[in-house]
């Protein structure tokens, strides 16, 4: 009976922190893809400071979390010795050229079905159908057999610290020059900028960026095991990947549907992903009935259609392929400082930019 109710409390705790990231986003119009987009059409940084302010503040708590031995970022898959360099980048740059022919990234589209998007609802179907055969299907099997055989082994660490402390720096050195020079950078980046100071600039960076961190301890520590009195190993309660986790919103919306397409399967349950899922969608949607702005939208033309499905068929293959989105990779595994979860979000963000100029050009060039 124990067990049951310590995971009803990290789903029901993770579906909180989730909710709260939902209703921000909303509210903050936090959006990653828009990010890119201000400043390649407008040059205008304030949402791109937004997104970086929330990984330096995930990267300063994450950081002392684990400095105070509440949570052990190594226990995560992002900081796994194997780095798969093509994965990161080819599954970046198909997540960054996605998300721009959707609208929005993972997080955005759980974001605008909680606003009533029909749009993002078939994007969400898409996106989790094609992830789920990047994870076990037929795309997996290149994604095996191809992309992750391209792999370096750090035998310390892919992370930062770890690698600062192989070039024959302190560890403990290391571990804080990184967080406090990466994430207090990122931070001092941001805040420094007096024009940012708005309350969505705000809310919307140091609130996400929050709420990643209290995921990671939701999962971390809440849901830790030492010792699983069925396994007697370790364990981190109600995880999909056995391994601590945090807000990330590709695998999850595949984890979603299977639950959905299986649920007389009584070994199928709601995991700590499937909250967070849920959570977003729910907060977004509280938002938005709370302040009037529920609107139904759908496709304007069978072009719009064609996008939004192709896009999310990127996503849902980059995002599997580099083990993570622009929540995921951009802010969750930036904030273990991990080499691949840097190299993903300059993928992203590199691809995205590409694909908006490609926009561009080819409205300029019809017009």
């Amino acid at each position: 009976m124990e067990n049951v109710v310590s995971s009803a409390t990290v789903l029901w705790l993770a579906f909180a922190a989730a909710f709260v990231f939902g209703a921000i986003g909303q509210k903050t119009h936090f959006c990653t893809m828009g990010a890119v987009s201000d400043i390649v059409n407008m040059g205008d940084w304030s949402r791109m400071r937004m997104w970086l302010l929330a990984i330096g503040v995930a990267i300063l708590g994450a950081g002392a979390l684990h400095a105070t031995g509440q949570i052990d970022l190594g226990k995560s898959i992002y900081r796994t010795p194997t780095f798969t360099l093509l994965s990161y980048l080819l599954g970046g740059a198909c997540f960054g050229i996605g998300m721009v022919l959707a609208s929005g990234c993972g997080s955005k589209t759980l974001i605008r079905i909680g606003g009533g998007n029909l749009k993002s609802l078939v994007v969400f179907l898409t996106l989790g159908l094609v992830a789920y055969m990047t994870m076990r299907g037929v795309f997996g099997v290149f994604r095996v057999n191809v992309l992750e055989k391209a792999a370096i082994t750090f035998p310390g660490g892919q992370d930062i610290p770890a690698l600062l402390a192989a070039a024959g720096m302190d560890p403990q050195l290391a571990f804080w020059l990184a967080v406090l020079g990466i994430g207090g950078g990122l931070t001092a980046f941001c805040l420094l900028k007096r024009d940012f100071w708005t309350l969505d600039n705000l809310l919307g960076g140091l609130g996400t960026g929050l709420m990643v961190v209290a995921a990671w301890y939701v999962s971390g520590h809440v849901g830790y095991l030492a010792e699983h009195p069925e396994t007697l190993e370790e364990a981190f309660i109600a995880t999909n990947s056995g391994r601590m986790e945090s807000l990330t919103f590709v695998a999850p919306q595949a984890y979603t549907l299977e639950l959905l397409m299986l649920w007389s399967d009584t070994s199928r349950t709601v995991t700590f992903a499937i909250a967070t899922v849920l959570g977003v969608i729910a907060g977004s949607f509280a938002w938005s009935i709370l302040t009037r702005g529920f609107r139904w939208e759908g496709f304007a033309s069978v072009e719009d259609t064609a996008s939004h499905l192709i896009g999310a068929a990127l996503m849902g293959f980059g995002g599997v392929v580099a083990m993570g989105c622009t929540v995921g990779q951009g802010i969750t595994g930036f904030s273990t400082l991990a080499l691949g979860s840097i190299v993903t979000f300059i993928a992203i963000v590199a691809a995205a930019a590409a694909t908006l100029k490609f926009q561009y050009w080819r409205l300029m060039r019809e017009a």
